[in-house]
């Protein structure tokens, strides 16, 4: 038989009604502050994008580590004997159009950035010629990043030019842009001066042309990132003759700091397709990095001569420059050969037309100037209308076909600086489209250089 305890009531209140007394639960044993509270609900995180943009995009395989890798940004020296290597299957296992990305595992990590120190806002310019020390936090940053930081709103042309001219030492020698800083070394400064920012809105009519020029180039862009549609013939940058490229077109979107997008890589002068900016500092240091490790990845298409066998391959060969007074080509050299640099490219056959042209998909490893062009060449597979490198005896262009060169830089996959991935493609240039209607050729073909290899 149960007994029944008497429990005490609780104390009156100031208005005279008892309250119920304190039940012993999450909060009671332990006296924390807000103990039994419910949890708030987090969030969504991620910011809704372009069609382009993933945020919950799946890792690609650029971003995987290779196994053969023998440090950063290595890979294999070419060996006597090396043959093509097969790779991937043929258009029969699957019927899935270019650029459609396959289902990858999980989301990939963001892109890692180094902080860099912060200048302040009032540092003023030198109106003479200074000479300041690397401190310990700016141990190991690069000649323009130190200017940029130390000088906010000095304009990256600014900074190439008195690099150029060697108007800024380290120790007392010239210094290119890409050199890095250590701590204690003495950097001579020459007087400097700020870009004079134009106010929003009041860009001339040729400004104004070229902004519109821009906007009608661009196939992705948010806050930290634009890619554009380069079309084949305009250059990338300037140089002798050279009087409208992308990087004085870019001065347009300077911002109101001063701040100017920079170019992350480059595409030759005659090759349309997918180019690359970093609208900021941050997106600049993170996509350039993404491309020292090999994490971005980079498809070509191009229209050759003939029909490479096998299908399906590998070149690696050591490419140096040719000077001379006219022109500069790159040559197939040898390792140990006095400027000579390392290339691999991987190659796949998309089409053929009959045995006289093929469509070939192209995925440099390596970033060599001109690398593509003089690899095709090198196999005996030359570009079609290419100036430099096409040396095939008694071709004939087939009626109808544009002698300009057939490249395009297709797709371009990187990860996006605030995490996920941007992954862009191209279409064809006119001149290509037109060539590739001529010869019946599908332009949604299966690509297969999907699967060839990461190095």
């Amino acid at each position: 038989m149960s007994r029944r305890v008497k429990k005490p009531l609780a104390k009156r209140g100031p208005d005279g009604t008892r309250g119920k007394p304190a039940r012993a639960g999450l909060g009671a044993k332990t006296g924390k502050p807000g103990a039994g509270k419910a949890l708030a609900g987090k969030p969504g995180a991620g910011k809704p994008g372009g069609a382009k943009l993933s945020r919950d995009a799946k890792p690609l395989r650029a971003g995987a580590p290779s196994k053969t890798s023998r440090g950063e940004g290595a890979s294999r020296p070419p060996r006597s004997g090396d043959k093509p290597i097969l790779f991937g299957a043929g258009p029969a296992r699957s019927s899935r159009p270019v650029g459609e990305g396959r289902p990858r595992p999980a989301q990939p990590a963001p892109v890692e950035t180094r902080e860099r120190p912060e200048a302040k806002p009032d540092a003023p310019l030198p109106t003479k010629v200074e000479t300041v020390t690397v401190t310990a936090d700016e141990n190991g940053m690069r000649v323009d990043r130190f200017l940029e930081a130390r000088f906010p709103g000095l304009s990256f042309s600014h900074i190439q030019r008195i690099v150029r001219k060697g108007e800024l030492r380290v120790n007392g020698k010239r210094a290119d842009s890409k050199d890095r800083l250590e701590e204690g070394q003495n950097v001579r400064i020459p007087p400097l001066k700020l870009d004079t920012p134009k106010p929003p809105g009041h860009l001339s009519e040729a400004e104004q042309k070229t902004l519109a020029a821009l906007k009608a180039m661009t196939l992705f862009e948010d806050a930290d990132v634009l890619v554009l549609n380069k079309p084949a013939g305009l250059a990338v940058q300037g140089g002798s003759g050279t009087t409208r490229h992308i990087d004085q077109m870019l001065e347009v979107l300077r911002d109101s700091k001063g701040q100017k997008p920079r170019l992350v890589h480059r595409i030759d002068k005659e090759t349309a397709g997918c180019l690359l900016v970093a609208k900021t500092r941050f997106a600049a240091t993170a996509l350039t990095g993404s491309f020292r490790h090999r994490s971005a990845r980079k498809i070509y298409w191009a229209l050759v001569a003939g029909v490479p066998k096998p299908k399906q391959g590998r070149i690696s060969t050591y490419l140096a420059k040719d000077e001379s007074e006219e022109d500069s080509i790159m040559r197939v050299a040898k390792h140990g050969d006095d400027g000579a640099s390392h290339a691999v490219t991987y190659y796949a056959v998309v089409e053929t037309s009959g045995q006289k042209l093929a469509w070939v998909s192209l995925k440099p490893v390596t970033g060599r100037t001109h690398q593509l062009r003089a690899h095709m060449a090198h196999i005996g597979h030359a570009i079609v209308g290419d100036p430099k490198y096409f040396n095939i005896e008694n071709w004939q262009l087939p009626g109808g076909l544009q002698n300009r060169l057939h490249l395009l830089a297709r797709r371009i996959v990187i990860p996006h600086p605030r995490g996920g991935v941007i992954d862009v493609s191209a279409p064809l240039p006119p001149h290509m489209l037109q060539s590739w209607n001529l010869l019946g050729l599908e332009h949604d073909r299966f690509d297969p250089i999907e699967h060839a290899p990461e190095e």
